[in-house]
């Protein structure tokens, strides 16, 4: 009887295999990181994950309206995207609260579950690029002379993937939210360009392009040009990071 002992064991062992596997599927192969999205309705939905940083935008790109906002660092456990919130435009007494979202892989494309409403994302970029990651404006000349801005809960910031662009103005402390927009963006030899697609501020802004120098030294990137107002700007960002 002894001889047959290990094909009763490898048998015993392929079972333990496949009840464990079905309480613990495997680990999805895709990865979240860079910029993701949803349409319903006329409806655009944008996530961005990049530098444990994720932030979600929802707009009507043709009816050049914004209508909300949410984000702040991230965290993944199994098939939970634990997000800690820094800003929510439509629940402000979010902010400094974890929200845990329900994630799993479907075809390359991203399943996501928030507020139990399923949603099926469509992957953008993989969140590739000299500039993708969480930029904060740390320094600015105001006339000639170079103003630093040492990083406090008032902050702005640049979330860009490897194609999107979010800049969100925040306070992490008082939950205050002073304005964002987005779109997409390309950075070619040496110019840094923005196409803008939602603007909480002023809404005639969407459509428009505008086009700054830029150039990238290692974690702080220097960004010149005009704003969309045609005010001359001289700005130092920094990778948040790296502070």
């Amino acid at each position: 009887m002894r001889k047959y002992a290990p094909a009763n064991n490898f048998i015993i062992t392929l079972l333990v295999l496949i009840v464990v596997a079905a309480f613990h599927p495997p680990i999805s192969n895709i990865s979240l990181t860079g910029a993701w999205q949803y349409q319903e309705n006329g409806r655009e939905e944008t996530m961005t994950f990049v530098d444990g940083y994720f932030v979600h935008a929802v707009y009507d790109k043709a009816g050049k309206q914004f209508l909300y906002t949410w984000g702040g660092p991230y965290k993944v456990k199994d098939d939970q995207i634990e997000v800690t919130t820094e800003f929510n435009t439509q629940q402000k007494d979010k902010v400094g609260e974890t929200v845990g979202i329900t994630w799993s892989e479907n075809n390359d494309q991203l399943v996501v579950t928030v507020e139990g409403k399923e949603k099926t994302w469509k992957q953008l970029d993989k969140g590739l690029g000299d500039l993708a990651g969480v930029w904060r404006i740390a320094g600015r000349k105001q006339g000639n002379q170079p103003v630093t801005m040492p990083l406090g809960p008032r902050r702005t910031l640049k979330i860009l993937s490897g194609t999107r662009f979010q800049w969100v103005a925040i306070n992490i402390d008082t939950k205050e939210f002073s304005g964002t927009g987005g779109g997409t963006y390309t950075f070619k030899n040496g110019k840094y360009t923005e196409n803008i697609e939602f603007f909480s501020r002023d809404n005639s802004r969407v459509g428009a392009s505008l086009t700054f120098n830029g150039k990238v030294r290692g974690t702080e990137w220097d960004h010149t040009g005009l704003s969309s107002k045609g005010d001359p700007i001289d700005e130092m960002w920094k990778k948040l990071n790296a502070e």
